[in-house]
């Protein structure tokens, strides 16, 4: 089973009564919400190998046999610096040699389009950078260019980590753009808003203390995190002085992004995972 827990739960609870031997790689975020699941993943679940080190500990007391492997981030992005020829990006996407603060607004509709309003309304206050934004592939251009009527902003398509990789910072909606980019070194802020009946009720039933995955991972307060009515002009302009600006700041979190790397574990999560079931399947005979 590969994450997806409405779906792939069944499965597991179909293969077990049939005595199929059941492993679960990539854990649904129980952990964040459903906590109940898990008592259904430790009937019908053999062993859990999960991408995040917390989800060890998550899963360990409830007595879950589970096996941390690491994050297959690790392997996509340095696959990606193998590859990548991003020294030309300025030149393709005809952008200034001013410092680019990236923009990645999410991918729904309605979310980029709350989020794109509230991540430009600080553009004038930052004259000697250029704003750029990550396009998602399911999005047309229309759709973008009447939301940046009139502003001077540029939109990439399907080249997020180039333009993370020539970023100075980036305003990243919450998911896992925020860990890339931190995995990437750019400074960031994390950004969310959703409508007030939403948050109320993600409010009440989410239980965990961050919402980017940087700052869970850490357990600590890596990145700022504006969310909801938090995120406002004032704070959001604050902020990002901070890290365009502060030097300290900067490699505060440059040194966190190091010690979130080394926490998240070596390379090679999916070979790993692959590797402990072929043992666990030869040790069954």
């Amino acid at each position: 089973m590969v994450d997806y827990p409405a779906f792939n739960l069944r499965i597991a609870e179909f293969a077990h009564v049939k005595g199929i031997k059941v492993y679960y790689y990539i854990s649904p975020q129980i952990w964040a919400w459903k906590q109940s699941r898990v008592h259904k993943i430790k009937k019908t679940v053999d062993k859990m190998l999960v991408i995040l080190p917390f989800e060890q500990d998550f899963y360990q007391r409830f007595n879950v046999a589970v096996d941390f492997v690491g994050h297959p981030l690790l392997d996509a992005i340095e696959q990606y610096k193998k590859t990548a020829n991003f020294k030309d990006f300025r030149m393709e996407h005809h952008l200034s040699e001013k410092p680019i603060v990236a923009l990645l607004p999410g991918s729904r509709k309605q979310e980029i389009s709350r989020m794109l309003k509230i991540m430009l309304s600080v553009q004038d206050d930052f004259k000697k950078v250029q704003f750029v934004i990550a396009g998602a592939p399911s999005r047309e251009a229309e759709f973008y260019k009447k939301l940046i009527q009139g502003k001077d902003v540029h939109i990439v398509y399907n080249k997020t980590y180039d333009l993370l990789m020539n970023s100075t910072a980036a305003l990243v909606t919450s998911g896992t753009a925020t860990l890339e980019t931190a995995l990437l070194e750019v400074p960031e802020v994390v950004c969310y808003k959703g409508s007030n009946f939403s948050y109320q009720i993600a409010k009440r039933l989410i239980k965990v203390k961050y919402i980017s995955l940087v700052n869970l991972i850490m357990d600590k307060k890596i990145v700022s995190e504006l969310i909801q009515h938090d995120l406002n002009h004032h704070q959001l302009k604050s902020e990002l002085h901070q890290i365009l600006y502060d030097a300290a700041t900067i490699a505060r979190m440059q040194s966190d992004y190091h010690q979130l790397k080394e926490k998240l574990g070596y390379q090679g999560a999916s070979a790993k995972a692959a590797r402990i079931i072929q043992q666990s399947l030869a040790a069954r005979g």
